[in-house]
């Protein structure tokens, strides 16, 4: 142990090859270095490894060996002070230290390692989650994943990402072996090309780009693919084709060399903690081409197009447009010089000085995923009758949401529905036909320019302050989705109903759950959310009247028919109040019962197990509660409802919206 030294960093990384894992801690250690007295830290490393030559960092060789024994067995006690590990891992047995894991794709992409490797850390780094004094990585994506893989909060990740600086001290004039390949065939020459970087490991998808090969010969353009495989992969084979030049492992000068004479950086990779080239492509000014998966939406930004990893025909239209506009390629390389200015080597090592000399609170460094990032979402509240309960829930989402709404559209059938919240600033009144379909597609066509995302809610739904927040941060960190329900923590419409001051104390008591969304989850009508852009021209369905029974579900089921995800946000919590005035008669929900799943069985948007199980369910709860109905449910009306929806069935007659004319039998 340094004599007089505060804490010790790992140094095991600077025996390994460079990639983006060791570039990072090169990184970080130089801009800590530069803010260091000397004798403040020490870095410790097994016998043998060079010196990187941080003057405020000496190195301090320990034990006889290397490797990962060296770290578990030498390490810990050569430092039993606080330590740094930059580099996935770190001794399991010393609790003072901080680690930096980078991602959880052991766990998420577990195909793409070898079953040493994959073995290794899945076992290792879900203790080191349990003892280590902080657990650091280097985007939101990556601390959300990595808590729900490794049972930690996010909010207790600090996200401390890649910087961009070292990118703009590469010389292309000193590349060797790039110019050599680019003017090795056709005379010589240069032919334009695309450039894929990155290892041939399966979650790089780099067969995406070799696939792409033939049609992008076709437009007079190469491939290049830069970058090696390593042992710890299971490795993506790829044939030999015409235009592809596989270059291996290249030098940083090489690569400024490719980045700034490529058409773009085609990136089309299934996860990623960061993605470090697509930020370096950016500082040398090339544009980029990236997959919309994990955390590239996050590191992006608006500055790069972004694509599906399963969707090449999407890949190769975006590199078209850059082929055939300039201008598109100059805009492109002006937002990405501006967007890499988020990511700064010296405030990741500030983030990493709080932390080692606080040992329990730290500045993380600006974190990407900053709400100027989130996408603009608006709230729709459909009411009708209600005009109190509709004011107060409108009042709080104004005023208690942690992320503002867009816009608040309050849709009804005559002003007097809304109640005194007609008349607010910051609330736009829609009026129109009855109907909770009616009245949602009329909240639709008010939607003002420019919002990303519609949240419906009931209009006695008490939403958590997060609510809002949560649902903006799942669509833009994950771009498959294009709907998504909250959890419900209570639900008044199974019982008598609950009041607000109920909802705000069964919403403080509840522990949050910190589990990743689930998938696939069919939206739940008091709580949902979906994105504008696939939303297109689909409305809700208005036969599905007055405030029927699974409008919701036939509303998601047809979005996602139409590409993309449909999940649960455990983050984004409330409750639903169940307010029993206002309701439809009984007689009318039983006919919607059996008539609307049926109906929507006959669209395609619910199973034959789905409706079976629906059927059985809600008929057989009718037949048993009809005798002894509970005070605030009409068994019996809805009993006789599901009887004449069943008449109805059996006489061909498939109509939902005939609900509006049954009324309550008289007694």
């Amino acid at each position: 142990m340094s004599p007089g030294a505060v804490y010790g960093v790992n140094g095991r990384f600077l025996a390994q090859p460079v990639t983006g894992v060791q570039r990072y801690a090169r990184n970080v250690l130089a801009e800590m270095d530069a803010r260091l007295t000397p004798g403040q830290a020490a870095l410790i490393v097994p016998p043998g490894t060079p010196d990187p030559g941080f003057p405020a960092l000496p190195l301090v060789e320990a034990g006889r060996f290397g490797g990962h024994a060296w770290e578990q067995a030498v390490l810990p006690r050569a430092w039993p002070g606080r330590l740094l590990n930059l580099c996935n891992t770190a001794p399991v047995m010393h609790r003072d230290q901080i680690v930096c894991i980078h991602d959880a794709n052991v766990f998420v992409a577990p195909d793409s390692y070898g079953r040493g490797f994959r073995t290794l850390y899945r076992t290792l780094q879900p203790l080191l989650a349990r003892r280590a004094a902080r657990i650091t990585t280097v985007s939101a994506h990556s601390a959300r994943e990595i808590a729900h893989h490794l049972s930690l909060n996010p909010a207790d990740i600090p996200v401390l990402p890649n910087g961009y600086e070292h990118a703009l001290a590469w010389d292309p004039a000193l590349a060797r072996a790039a110019p050599e390949a680019l003017r090795a065939r056709d005379g010589g020459e240069e032919r334009p090309f695309v450039l894929a970087l990155g290892s041939r490991a399966r979650h790089k998808n780099l067969r995406l780009v070799h696939d792409l090969a033939p049609r992008l010969a076709e437009r007079g353009l190469d491939v290049v693919v830069a970058g090696g495989a390593q042992d710890i992969f299971a490795r993506e084979a790829l044939d030999p084709a015409p235009n592809v030049r596989l270059l291996g492992m290249v030098s940083d000068h090489d690569l400024a060399y490719l980045m700034e004479r490529a058409l773009c950086l085609v990136f089309p990779s299934w996860t990623e903690g960061f993605g470090i080239p697509v930020v370096e492509a950016m500082a040398r000014g090339c544009a980029v081409v990236s997959s919309d998966r994990a955390s590239l939406p996050e590191i992006c930004g608006d500055a790069a197009l972004l694509a599906a990893p399963d969707d090449p025909a999407a890949f190769l239209r975006h590199i078209e447009a850059l082929s055939g506009s300039e201008t598109l390629r100059r805009d492109l390389v002006g937002r990405g010089r501006e967007r890499v200015r988020r990511f700064s080597w010296a405030e990741t090592a500030s983030g990493y000085a709080d932390l080692l000399t606080s040992g329990a609170t730290a500045r993380a460094a600006k974190d990407p995923a900053s709400r100027r990032d989130l996408p603009r979402i608006a709230v729709a509240v459909a009411t009708l009758g209600r005009p109190d309960v509709a004011a107060a829930t409108v009042r709080r989402l104004l005023a208690g949401q942690t992320l503002k709404p867009a816009a608040l559209i309050v849709s009804c059938v005559t002003p007097e529905d809304a109640g005194e919240a007609a008349s607010w600033p910051g609330v736009t009144l829609v009026t129109g036909r009855r109907g909770l379909a009616a009245q949602r597609n009329a909240a639709l066509a008010a939607l003002p320019p420019g919002i990303d995302v519609v949240a419906f809610f009931d209009d006695d739904f008490v939403a958590d302050p997060g609510w809002l927040a949560a649902a903006a941060q799942l669509f833009r960190d994950r771009p498959e989705v294009v709907g998504m329900t909250g959890e419900v923590v209570a639900d008044g419409i199974k019982g008598p109903g609950l009041d607000a001051a109920q909802a705000e104390h069964l919403l403080a008591a509840a522990p949050a759950r910190i589990r990743a969304p689930l998938a696939p989850f069919s939206p739940y009508g008091c709580n949902m959310a979906f994105r504008v852009s696939a939303i297109g021209d689909l409305r809700f369905d208005e036969r599905l009247v007055l405030y029927g029974w699974l409008e919701d579900r036939d509303f998601g089921a047809a979005l996602a028919r139409r590409g993309g995800e449909l999940v649960k946000c455990f983050a984004a919590r409330g409750v639903h109040l169940g307010v029993k005035g206002g309701r439809i008669a009984g007689d009318r929900l039983g006919y919607s019962q059996v008539v609307n799943p049926l109906y929507m069985l006959n669209k395609g948007t619910m199973t034959v197990g789905q409706v079976l199980d629906h059927l059985f369910r809600n008929i057989s709860s009718n037949v048993v509660l009809a005798a002894r109905p509970e005070p605030f449910v009409d068994r019996r009306g809805r009993l006789r409802g599901n009887v004449r929806g069943i008449v109805d069935v059996l006489m061909g007659r498939l109509e939902p919206e005939r609900a509006t004319s049954i009324g309550p039998m008289r007694r």
